[in-house]
């Protein structure tokens, strides 16, 4: 199992209150230090979101910018988009080419190309795009010729949603043939397009991972079948999104989460999100979806559905994604009101204590895979 680290930027109203007029500054300075620690404990990658109009649930817009910096900040830390929307009305795919082959390079081979559609309408409207369907045609047509363009020095298309001229498209990738590539899924049916693409899987639902197991199982039977990837080799791989508080003192953990605003985030996703099917019982907005009290946390604890608590707490919850069949876990932890120092220490923690018994490999396993496949 790998881990890693996933940012939004979500500027909470708790957050607000504490640090005021630069709050939204500060919290995405926060980001910044929660990736830096996290290379710092031995994490392997670090999930930059890319949202628009969002106000609260994230404010990690131009997150091509912030992985440049934070690339520059890390040393070895993989850098990933989680997601590059790459929908044309949102991003030109000539200009998501040019991005990620930019960032291979600044990061010398660390960049890990994460790919969606978006699934808030409030951003697809606010970039023209009135049919939410009409995203899924748009990556089909648009991620095969991204890659091409990675290739071709003399690349045109003409297309349904976008076309060009013959241009050469640079730089080129770093990476050879090109970093791994990702596309995010929270349903059956894009785990099995993903897995027929040959790409890897960064999964942002809030499944068990009971619940997640079947999709992992599913995701991995049909991959191995594909002889025809969209990329340059096959991602074998699925990432998980959870939450994590690992500190030695468990009551200390416990009382960091349920002073999180988690259910507040929480709420945020289905106001915002109205493309993720919504839970039954889960209330209209404004209305918030009820805080976890702390006799409902410890249960959870106990049962390992979540990573809280003690070391030996959290890895409970650890060996239970691990067997899920999934190949990496991140943590998204600043979704929340919760302060960099208490972030920091969670991601030292489980540095210090879990890291060395759940991922033994010091090598990325997207490098691995690039490079069984021939690639440099």
């Amino acid at each position: 199992m790998e881990f890693g680290i996933f940012n939004a930027a979500c500027l909470l109203p708790r957050y607000v209150e504490q640090h005021g007029a630069s709050a939204e500054h500060d919290r995405i300075m926060d980001e910044v230090a929660f990736i830096v620690a996290a290379d710092k404990a031995g994490f392997k990658y670090t999930w930059a979101s890319e949202h628009h109009f969002l106000t609260e649930y994230s404010h990690l817009s131009a997150s091509e910018s912030f992985l440049a910096f934070c690339a520059a900040k890390t040393k070895n830390i993989h850098i990933g988009s989680g997601i590059f929307n790459i929908t044309p009305p949102v991003n030109h795919p000539a200009r998501i080419a040019e991005r990620v082959a930019m960032l291979d390079h600044l990061s010398e081979g660390r960049f890990e190309f994460g790919t969606g559609r978006g699934s808030s309408t409030t951003e697809q409207k606010g970039f023209g795009i009135q049919d939410s369907e009409l995203t899924r045609e748009m990556v089909a047509e648009t991620l095969p010729q991204i890659v091409r363009m990675w290739k071709d020095e003399d690349y045109s298309y003409d297309g349904k949603f976008f076309s060009m001229p013959s241009r050469n498209v640079l730089p080129k990738p770093y990476s050879k043939p090109h970093p791994a590539i990702w596309m995010a899924a929270g349903s059956p049916s894009t785990f099995d397009l993903a897995a027929e693409l040959g790409v890897g899987v960064l999964c942002f639902g809030f499944s068990t991972p009971d619940q997640l197991t079947p999709l992992v199982a599913r995701y991995k039977e049909k991959i191995g079948d594909c002889t025809n990837p969209v990329g340059g080799f096959v991602n074998d791989n699925v990432m998980i999104t959870t939450t994590m508080i690992c500190m030695e003192d468990g009551a200390k953990a416990r009382k960091t989460f349920l002073e999180a605003d988690s259910n507040y985030h929480l709420s945020l996703v289905f106001r915002y999100l109205d493309t993720f099917p919504k839970p039954p019982g889960v209330p209209e907005w404004p209305a918030i979806v009820p805080a976890m009290d702390a006799a409902s946390l410890d249960s959870v604890i106990a049962s390992g559905d979540v990573a809280v608590g003690t070391p030996d707490e959290v890895s409970k919850a650890i060996e239970r994604y691990t067997a899920t069949g999934a190949d990496q876990v991140s943590f998204g932890m600043l979704s929340s009101s919760m302060s960099i120092e208490s972030c920091e220490e969670a991601v030292e923690t489980f540095g210090k204590y879990l890291l060395p018994t759940f991922d033994k490999d010091p090598v990325h396993s997207t490098t691995k895979q690039r490079l069984a496949a021939g690639g440099s």
